[in-house]
């Protein structure tokens, strides 16, 4: 008998941007269960990219940020007659998303120096230009799913 397929449970957006991607930044930027200083972390974030992009709505840039750091390859481990293989595999769109922002977090988390919200705004907008290491980290996936592109047969 098969089991019972695992519903997502929806997002509440956030209060200020209403956007659930929002929510889910800040849920993957929150430690030890302090939504609070991580939702202060992010609108701090896009206060600073209004004013260092100059732009209106940082949304835009934030969801601009988002598409140039989601990859569309991955390679994945396979194990086949004793061997493991790393095949090249398309990724979901809900695990796109998430790979983007956790890079984004990652690179922002490891400068030094400045506040969390400076570096994340810095990231953000490093990755809207197509720069940063969230966007090289996106790079070097692909290029690991090029050049294991031989075993793709092996994806079933």
């Amino acid at each position: 008998m098969r089991r019972k397929l695992k519903t997502k449970k929806a997002l509440a957006p956030d209060y200020k941007y209403n956007s659930e991607k929002v929510t889910k930044l800040i849920n993957y930027m929150m430690y030890s269960g302090k939504k609070s200083v991580s939702e202060r972390n992010i609108y701090n974030c896009f206060d600073i990219i209004i004013e260092k992009a100059k732009v209106k709505d940082p949304l835009a840039l934030f969801e601009l940020a988002l598409s140039n750091t989601a990859p569309n390859m991955e390679v994945k481990s396979k194990r086949v007659g004793g061997a493991n293989y790393q095949v090249p595999m398309e990724v979901r769109p809900s695990r796109r998303s998430a790979l983007s922002m956790k890079w984004i977090i990652e690179a922002a988390r490891s400068k030094k120096g400045s506040t969390i919200a400076e570096r994340l705004a810095d990231e953000i907008i490093a990755a809207s230009k197509n720069e940063g290491e969230a966007v090289k980290k996106r790079e070097n996936t692909h290029k690991m799913a090029e050049a294991n592109k031989a075993f793709a047969h092996f994806a079933w």
